[in-house]
């Protein structure tokens, strides 16, 4: 394992562990073993937080690693929230102190300038002068311009950013990592794989031009990423064995990333533009729809019915939204916009939830549903007379 700044280049982020214990213990203590010694979690990962701190009290290897948690900005509304939540966090840890706290989603000046007024700063320089908290940083999904703004407002000691070979001119971007290495700020990097569209969600066309080489997809991603040495740590969701293992081999290579590796870069982009419609990163965030829609799931179809083939997305769609006794298809959408206020991609959630709905309802479609529905309400009719 290589390690930058003091972090290993590889970082487990633990928002998509699965949800037995028993293999999350496997995983986090194959990760250990293998080098990483930084540990992603949030308030918000339900169950994350717990789950980690168990393992590390019960395999004594809390003092091998550096925990990373966030105080979400978006629910501070006073000074107690902040108290507690941080409280609560360090209950779930079974810790007394967290290495890395960030500030999740911090999107704007606007919203770390309400924290300031609710004694944020105070807040933090006690809890750094304790020791329960080692660094300060901040996790962000916004404009370039936002971030740049953020970063001059307080001596972070890190920051977290979406960032990959599809993202350079998005959020943060290129420039946003520039700019923080240039006030020796460390990035860690979330998404680089972008929750696996990169990898599984990738066209068929794209798979081809990565399946020539004989180089895994997330192996190409990761070390675009780290060939930048303005990167710091590289957080990747990894809910397998085969992933962990995977990542920690390609994280120990000491490969040049040359001209021609890039160049396949641009091919696969090139390859992506074309097909994937909805550059949705399955994070969730979004939910759940306050009206029953499954926003991620109907994406990941729709887009699957332009990567891979028509019939492929929609026979996913039918079963994953539709044939069911509690639908959750597109057309449930009352285009309230709820969901689009909490997306960190900032997608047009309201308007590509019309074309889903295009693409996959037609008259067969709903004539299918309806049949179906009527099926399934008869069995759940058998079911109680028994």
């Amino acid at each position: 394992m290589l390690y930058r700044n003091g972090y290993s280049i590889l970082g487990f982020g633990c928002m998509r562990l699965p949800m037995d214990y028993a293999a999350c213990e496997k995983l986090i203590l194959r990760g250990i073993e293998g080098g990483i010694n930084y540990f992603d979690t949030a308030y918000i990962y339900f169950g994350k937080e717990a789950v980690l701190g168990k393992i590390l009290a019960n395999n004594r290897c809390r003092d091998r690693v550096m925990i990373a948690t966030k105080l979400p900005s978006y629910l501070i509304r006073n000074h107690d929230n902040v108290v507690n939540i941080f409280d609560t966090e360090l209950k779930r840890l079974q810790t007394d102190y967290v290495d890395n706290y960030l500030m999740h989603m911090l999107p704007d000046l606007k919203v770390w300038n309400h924290l300031r007024e609710l004694g944020i700063e105070e807040w933090l320089a006690e809890k750094k002068a304790s020791g329960q908290i080692r660094k300060v940083g901040f996790s962000f999904h916004g404009s370039t311009n936002a971030f740049l703004e953020l970063l001059s407002a307080y001596p972070w000691d890190f920051c977290q950013i979406q960032y990959n070979y599809m993202d350079e001119n998005s959020q943060a971007g290129r420039a946003g990592l520039l700019a923080a290495y240039q006030k020796n700020i460390p990035v860690v990097i979330m998404e680089p794989l972008r929750g696996g569209t990169l990898t599984n969600g990738l066209p068929v066309e794209a798979k081809n031009i990565f399946g020539k080489t004989g180089e895994s997809p997330a192996s190409w991603g990761l070390r675009w990423l780290w060939a930048q040495k303005e990167v710091t740590c590289v957080l990747s969701g990894m809910n397998a064995m085969s992933m962990v293992d995977e990542n920690i081999a390609t994280a120990s290579e000491q490969r040049e990333f040359t001209h021609h590796d890039q160049e396949i870069i641009d091919q696969v982009k090139v390859a992506i533009n074309e097909k994937i419609k909805v550059m949705c990163t399955g994070c969730s965030y979004c939910m759940p729809c306050p009206h029953g829609v499954d926003i991620p799931g109907s994406f990941r179809c729709y887009n699957a019915s332009y990567s891979d083939s028509y019939f492929r997305g929609l026979k996913d769609y039918l079963l994953s939204t539709t044939f069911k006794i509690k639908r959750s298809n597109a057309s449930l959408c009352v285009q309230c916009g709820r969901c689009e206020k909490k997306c960190p991609q900032q997608i047009p959630i309201r308007a590509e939830l019309l074309n889903v709905k295009k693409r996959f309802e037609n008259p067969a479609y709903k004539g299918a549903a309806a049949v179906i529905r009527l099926l399934l309400r008869e069995k759940r009719s058998q079911k109680q007379e028994e």
